[in-house]
């Protein structure tokens, strides 16, 4: 396997650094044509629309928009019928999900002046959000969690999910994460048509405040267009991995930390930063040898080779440099002290320390949401969590006192700006 290996000595480095770091997807203006059309179409013909789409891509005609909906009968159904480890591990990683997130609820408060004036913030949940769920080979029970337990924590009054169902196979393990997770209502539906129908409603599918979740290149392309309609979590892109690693860790874990995010897709990005170069060969060999046992073995080939790295610093000051210029979705801090180098961390989605903590852990049960910000993102976005489900409003409760001296003050700023009747309103409930 020929993966890149660079160095901070090279002359060249920031250059290939920055063309490795380099992705933009590359705008698909047939994909976009259709999805306008499709969020154009279902905008006016709501159910009709859904059904034809469902099954044109699914492969699912439904007798009618009813058929659409799953039962909650349904879903416990798919939970009970779970074999009990599966159902255990959902269970142990949903209560470590909730016990986290329970400790991000953001409460309303507010003070009260010197002059009797009373000023605050309302914090109050979204009504209704939308959770589209991939669907086919692409179904994944961790993200059910990570998206539904952080909204009803956030108390969520109404959690709607569409999930694709390809010539009508269902997930047993989604449908039951589900169940586990709480959400209301369950749709068999998805593609840029049920991204449409969360954000416009339709006669039978509910309107949602926002929509979260992930998707392939027709959701990703949904959800730009309907935000201001509704809103969103974040376009992600696809998914990456860095480690900083002082040489100590065994080169066979390095390895499959860095195959278990390749695995997801040939666009991922996986890289190693050490100061140690006997330790990357061994990782290379680590790698070369555990990479036949891989059943997605062609996958993380091909993303290692294309995207991926193993880069030699000078020491652990300069790695923790170069990741904070990277700002990776994950970042692994593989070495002896790893709270001794967080305060030169800047920029990351989750950091994962210690030589114990691999990536994989928080990806279905350690407890923070699994949901990042790719691409570089992290330098001005934070992982998914309640305050994604929570909005603020501002208080203000003016007393008679405080009126005289903040009118005067509104009055001057507002004629200043040619506001007259701004001016005026703060004016009437002065004594003046």
């Amino acid at each position: 396997m020929n993966i890149t290996k660079l160095s901070t000595q090279q002359s060249d480095f920031d250059t290939r650094l920055s063309k490795l770091l380099a992705f933009e997807e590359t705008a698909d203006d047939a994909l976009e044509a259709t999805v306008a059309a499709i969020l154009k179409d279902v905008r006016k013909r709501g159910d009709a629309a859904v059904l034809e789409y469902t099954s044109k891509f699914d492969r699912l005609p439904l007798v009618d928009a009813a058929a659409m909906e799953l039962s909650r009968d349904e879903l416990r159904t798919a939970f009970d019928g779970l074999p009990t480890e599966q159902r255990i591990a959902l269970e142990a990683a949903a209560k470590r999900v909730t016990e986290y997130h329970q400790k991000q609820v953001q409460d309303s408060w507010s003070y009260t002046d010197a002059d009797g004036t009373l000023l605050g913030q309302q914090v109050t949940p979204l009504d209704r959000v939308g959770l589209y769920v991939p669907g086919g080979k692409a179904a994944y029970p961790s993200s059910v969690l990570m998206n539904a337990l952080p909204a009803k924590v956030a108390g969520v009054a109404e959690l709607i999910m569409v999930v694709p169902t390809p010539d009508g196979v269902k997930n047993p393990l989604v449908l039951a994460a589900a169940f586990l997770a709480g959400v209301d209502r369950v749709f068999t539906i998805g593609g840029a048509q049920a991204v449409a129908a969360l954000a416009y409603g339709t006669a039978t599918i509910p309107k949602v405040d926002k929509i979260v979740g992930p998707g392939n290149a027709y959701v990703a392309s949904a959800k730009r267009r309907v935000f201001g309609v509704c809103g969103i979590d974040m376009v992600a892109g696809p998914s990456e991995i860095l480690v900083i690693c002082d040489g100590q860790t065994d080169p066979d874990w390095i390895a499959m930390d860095l195959f278990s995010q390749a695995e997801h897709d040939e666009l991922a990005q996986a890289i190693l930063l050490s100061p140690d170069e006997k330790f990357i060969a061994a990782v290379v060999q680590s790698a070369n040898r555990l990479l036949e046992q891989m059943p997605r073995r062609d996958i993380i080939r091909t993303a290692l080779e294309n995207r991926g790295a193993l880069i030699h610093v000078a020491d652990l000051d300069e790695a923790c440099a170069i990741s904070n210029r990277i700002a990776p979705e994950h970042l692994e801090l593989s070495v002896a002290d790893p709270q001794a180098w967080l305060t030169k961390l800047k920029h990351a989605g989750a950091i994962f320390m210690g030589r114990y903590t691999s990536e994989a852990l928080g990806d279905y049960c350690a407890g923070p949401n699994h949901v990042l910000p790719t691409s570089g993102t992290a330098r001005f976005s934070s992982p998914l969590g309640v305050y994604d489900f929570q909005k603020r409003s501002s208080l203000i409760q003016v007393s008679q006192q405080g009126a005289q001296k903040l009118g005067q003050i509104a009055s001057v700023l507002a004629f200043g700006e040619g506001l007259q009747a701004h001016a005026q309103s703060a004016l009437y409930r002065t004594n003046k």
